[in-house]
């Protein structure tokens, strides 16, 4: 089982960009629908999701390890992720009635968010699988979440008028549907029988798989710490709204898809130097669209969100760093074979890469949290605007993020010891900032704020397409490297026809 990362990671890629747009329709027909309150609402019932499946990576962390190397753990995952569904579930419940009195949320709306939790578990599940030996396939199964919610929007949210509850609905429906196709797209990982072997190993090394998940539970408190300390969901609603739009930069991370399955494999390590450099092509790239588009994509999604812009640029630079860094972290994980020697010790465990990568992220959760709720804490008693607060906790997570990224870079070069290609991003930075700030004036001079959609949408399309097939243009035309890729990956789209 072979896997070609330059062919999964500008399949994935790809089809991301075209998820993005899936992504973008549905937050739209949300955003245009329900008001600041019930979208803040929304967002909460998000971050207790995120808390309720922080359990997940018992199972995941160790399936996508075992589907690269050909064991078939496949369906005892599956096995495992409905009975830990049910713990998630009331993880859910409890987090609910210790925290919703205290905010302006309803608590039956809140409460119905529990029919996310088993069918996000299945999901996540299914995912780890996929990318433990087809990762491209995971890109297909976000179309076709993402096509389920658009259309399940529009009929449950638009047309029925059923506000969060048909939110609720059209999401539980898009895992649905995705599992199903999961499912289908993983049969053959999914023939063997339930063992309880892999349930043995899973629950006896389950301090590894959660350690770095106890890093994302602390992260995952943002949210609710926000709300409990500000009684409002309302500032929820600007940063779920500014989330949307700084994670595109995300899918920049699609290009390296395939490489932590890879690095598993056991495989050389000499493609990772070519694939770092994508990763930066594709984030800088990112970056400069995200906050160039800041403020045109908040008034897209709603008129009153577009105060919003700073949020959204921060976000944005915190997302680059954090998919630069997580991306790192996450290879130096692949190549780390302690798991593969059933005599490991829990010392050998304790020393591994596996411990070390996850500890970074561990100090980040730490600090992110502390450092917040001290800061709104304080601030909440003099600043009543929920944009200013929601401002200073962007601020907070950009500047938390800056000390890890280097820890990260410091640590992936240990690891793998070439060089970073620095005269290659100066110049896909010094182009972005020339592309987008020209585009960034074209809007500035042309661009007229209709609230109409259909008046205002095409036009925000226009000037980024134009910024993309500009930055794109003007880097092949000056980067042999990057011409070269192009040529790549039209090759391996020849080969694989």
């Amino acid at each position: 089982m072979s896997i070609r990362v330059t062919y999964s990671g500008f399949i994935s890629l790809i089809i991301g960009l075209f998820n993005i747009g899936l992504g973008i329709g549905f937050t739209i027909i949300v955003t245009r629908t329900l008001d600041v309150l019930q979208y803040g609402t929304w967002g909460f019932i998000g971050g207790i999701v995120v808390y309720a499946t922080i359990i997940e990576p018992v199972i995941t962390y160790w399936t996508t390890r075992e589907v690269a190397r050909e064991e078939k753990s496949g369906k005892t995952g599956i096995f495992a992720g409905l009975i830990f569904s049910g713990i998630g579930s009331i993880i859910y419940v409890i987090s609910v009635l210790i925290t919703v009195e205290q905010t302006d949320a309803e608590q039956s709306i809140v409460l119905l968010g529990i029919i996310l939790v088993p069918v996000t578990f299945l999901n996540r599940v299914l995912t780890s699988i996929t990318i433990g030996w087809r990762p491209q396939g995971v890109s297909y199964g976000q179309i076709v979440f993402g096509a389920t919610q658009v259309f399940g929007a529009l009929f449950f949210v638009y047309f029925m008028k059923m506000n969060i509850e048909g939110v609720i609905l059209t999401v539980t429906t898009a895992y649905v549907i995705s599992i199903l196709f999961y499912i289908n797209y993983n049969k053959k990982q999914l023939i063997d029988s339930i063992k309880i072997k892999f349930l043995k190993k899973w629950v006896n090394l389950s301090w590894i798989s959660m350690y770095p998940a106890l890093g994302d539970m602390i992260y995952a408190l943002d949210i609710m710490v926000f709300s409990v300390i500000t009684h409002s969901v309302i500032g929820l609603a600007f940063w779920t709204a500014s989330t949307m739009l700084s994670i595109v930069i995300s899918n920049a991370g699609l290009i390296s898809r395939a490489v932590y399955s890879k690095l598993l494999q056991g495989k050389n390590t000499e493609f990772v130097q070519d694939n770092v450099r994508h990763l930066f092509y594709f984030a800088i790239l990112f970056l400069g669209f995200t906050i160039t588009f800041a403020k045109p994509g908040l008034f897209v999604l709603n008129p009153e969100y577009i105060v919003a812009e700073y949020i959204v640029i921060f976000l944005a630079l915190k997302s680059f760093l954090y998919v630069i860094s997580g991306n790192l972290r996450t290879f130096v994980t692949g190549i780390e074979t302690v798991d593969t020697d059933k005599n490991s010790t829990f010392k050998d465990y304790f020393k591994s890469k596996l411990i070390i990568m996850s500890t970074l992220e561990l100090i980040q959760s730490i600090s992110y949290i502390v450092f917040l709720s001290i800061t709104i804490s304080i601030l909440v008693l003099t600043v009543e605007s929920q944009i200013e607060l929601v401002t200073y906790w962007a601020g907070i997570a950009l500047i938390v993020q800056i000390p890890i990224s280097i820890g990260s870079i410091i640590l992936f070069k240990k690891y793998f010891p070439f060089k970073f290609d620095y005269k290659a991003i100066i110049k896909f930075s010094i182009v972005a900032v020339f592309v987008f700030g020209i585009t960034h004036l074209m809007m500035e001079e042309f661009l007229e704020y209709k609230p109409a959609l259909i008046d205002f949408f095409p036009s925000v399309v226009i000037f980024g397409v134009f910024g993309i097939m500009a930055y794109i243009g003007i880097t092949i035309s000056i980067d042999k490297k990057t011409r070269l890729l192009v040529k790549s990956v039209l090759g391996e789209i020849r080969n694989r026809n």
